[in-house]
């Protein structure tokens, strides 16, 4: 029987044979292989391994996704393989150590003694460099030239594990010899930005937040400085809603009328430090403490321009920012005419990232 005839505008049939692709290439599949990636890996770290080879390949081998999904999904999968990961180990000085004695018992060659060596008062080095201070992973590099088999742990209370040697100090060291005369040293260490424990193993002693209220802001920066700790982020603002900072360095004589954190609270290396600044020409707001930010000063021409530096405060086409009239004004003067809608003279950020 005669096949029909198309139908004019329509697109032409497929082809008669056409293999479809297989499986293990459709889009579902390869997401499955990407989930499939933490699944094994839990069950062993060597599968997820392969997996997440496997799961690559497909992603990128005749695969017609875009590039940004690929790469998305490629992260994805990485992503994953890291978080099933188990962490660092703390503390590597007993596994050195044991392979050093292992070195040791095996260096008589076949036919010596398989009996386990007397043991023997380990013996500390009569004179061990001193490292304290040092960044961990040169601390390391120097120990191990010296002679030594090197571990390392957290020094502190915490029981995160040692990332990135290159971003601790070493606090402290304890130096000693292995039952084969390997001589050894454990560094505890914390991150750089911390200050040491008074001894291995307790809290790191983060600084209390000193009361700077009433203290300029050159002065509330020596006395951040004098801390020893940098916060991750110092944040200037300014007590009232409806001021702005000058450029930075211009508020300098600005007084501090609050801070977050308050006062003898902890400042780590993590804090995010808030002072709320109000101009030499004017108290600090009642509720400073309370609700920072939302108290105004006086605006008599409701420009948006403080009264205390607005050079034109009884009209609001023009302020300190715009003197010949606002943009879009009809006037130049006349308090209240056409052409303004009153109010954000100087707009953009009030406040300052420092």
């Amino acid at each position: 029987m005669p096949s029909p005839a198309p139908v004019p505008g329509s697109p032409p049939p497929p082809p008669a044979g056409t293999p479809r692709a297989p499986w293990w290439r459709t889009g579902w599949a390869r997401v499955g292989f990407v989930l499939a990636v933490p699944v094994l890996g839990v069950l062993n770290a060597f599968l997820g391994f392969l997996m997440l080879v496997l799961a690559l390949v497909l992603l990128w081998w005749g695969n017609v996704w875009r590039k940004r999904w690929k790469a998305t999904a490629t992260v994805a999968a990485v992503v994953l393989f890291g978080a099933i990961l188990p962490p660092a180990p703390r503390d590597r000085t007993s596994d050195t150590v044991a392979e050093a004695d292992e070195k040791a018992r095996n260096a008589g060659g076949p036919g010596a003694s398989s009996a386990p060596a007397p043991r023997t008062k380990p013996k500390v080095a009569h004179k061990v460099p001193d490292y304290r201070g040092m960044r961990l992973d040169e601390a390391r590099k120097k120990a191990q030239a010296d002679g030594f088999t090197v571990g390392d742990h957290n020094a502190s209370d915490q029981d995160d594990a040692i990332w990135m040697r290159s971003n601790w100090t070493v606090c402290f060291q304890r130096a000693g010899t292995s039952s084969s005369s390997a001589r050894t040293i454990d560094f505890g260490a914390v991150p750089t930005d911390a200050p040491c424990p008074e001894r291995d193993g307790e809290a790191i002693p983060w600084p209390p937040m000193p009361d700077l209220v009433g203290a300029t802001w050159k002065a509330a920066q020596k006395k951040l400085v004098a801390l020893g700790v940098r916060p991750a982020r110092t944040y200037a603002d300014t007590a009232y809603a409806n001021d702005q900072l000058p450029d930075e360095g211009e508020y300098d004589k600005w007084q501090v009328c609050t801070h977050d954190p308050a006062r003898k609270q902890p400042v780590t290396d993590t804090t995010w430090l808030t002072l709320w600044l109000s101009a030499p020409d004017n108290d600090c707001p009642a509720g400073a403490g309370r609700d920072n930010g939302s108290a105004e000063l006086p605006d008599r021409d409701d420009d948006g321009d403080p009264d205390y530096h607005d050079p034109f405060p009884g009209d609001r086409n023009r302020n300190s920012t715009f003197p010949d009239g606002l943009s879009g004004s009809s006037g130049e003067s006349g308090g209240s005419s056409s052409g303004s809608s009153g109010g954000g003279g100087w707009g953009g950020c009030r406040s300052r990232w420092c």
